[in-house]
């Protein structure tokens, strides 16, 4: 388990996760394996995201002797973990939307959900509402748009602001207090979503839960060159990449999709 730490996402959106498991394993190597190719994957079939992922995540992780993988992805993590622990003899750790602590917050005891459409309609997400938030009515919110205005904020290009209005304007008359950022690409538009909700309404995101969990898994501190590189199934444009240099990645390149 010397190798990197694998992060692995449909997009830009695992960077979010990765940056809270930087803060509290600043010491080790990162390699941010991201599946552009196929994005988003809300609108995929579960076979194609099964068969997709495990493949490609599999195969990178045992090339780069990673020492843990983290599936950064709401969408794929509600399907791909068992079939990768199956495969790999590493750790493998994957999000969940944060419904537990979103019902613990809520005062009015009323809750929202954003995610893809894949997410939001999964049994995996019933249970857990079922499980944490029994006491709660839980609004379901399901975009691949939101998916896209983020890439496209990501790679330095202009946001629609009134889709994502729209988008958001369900969410906003709902009366909710609380809001699950049930994908991982949605916090890194998180200023844009709470300056139309307002302050009313507390954003929730798994980043910082995932980040402890990664370093209660790898207790011995790894002391690497600090290395970031980036690996991607499309070519990225300019403006991603300058923004990837930003977030200190070095070492750039593309990869093959393995099915």
């Amino acid at each position: 388990m010397s190798g990197p730490i694998l992060v692995f996402d449909s997009g830009i959106g695992g960077l979010s996760v990765m940056n809270e498991i930087r803060k509290q394993l600043p010491q080790h190597d990162y390699c941010y394996l991201f599946d552009n190719a196929r994005l988003p994957y809300g609108n995929l079939s579960e076979q194609e995201l099964i068969t997709g992922c495990v493949a490609l995540i599999a195969h990178h992780a045992q090339r780069l002797n990673a020492s843990i993988v983290v599936v950064a992805c709401n969408t794929a993590s509600t399907l791909v973990l068992p079939h990768l622990r199956r495969l790999l003899t590493i750790p493998v750790v994957g999000v969940v939307p944060a419904i537990k602590p979103a019902a613990m917050l809520s005062s009015k005891k009323h809750i929202g959900l954003l995610a893809t459409p894949g997410t939001v309609k999964r049994d995996y997400t019933q249970t857990l509402i079922q499980q944490f938030a029994g006491d709660c009515k839980v609004d379901l919110f399901g975009t691949s748009d939101l998916v896209l205005l983020a890439e496209q904020y990501v790679a330095r290009q202009k946001i629609d602001i009134d889709k994502l209005h729209n988008i958001l304007e369900p969410i906003k008359a709902s009366e909710i207090d609380v809001l699950v950022l049930g994908c991982t690409h949605f916090p890194m538009i998180a200023a844009e979503i709470s300056d139309y909700l307002g302050k009313g309404v507390v954003l929730l995101d798994s980043g910082e839960a995932v980040a402890k969990r990664v370093r209660f898994l790898l207790s011995k501190e790894h002391n690497g060159d600090k290395r970031l590189q980036a690996c991607y199934t499309k070519d990225i444009n300019e403006g991603l990449k300058a923004t990837l240099v930003d977030y200190g990645f070095s070492e750039f390149s593309l990869v093959t999709i393995t099915d």
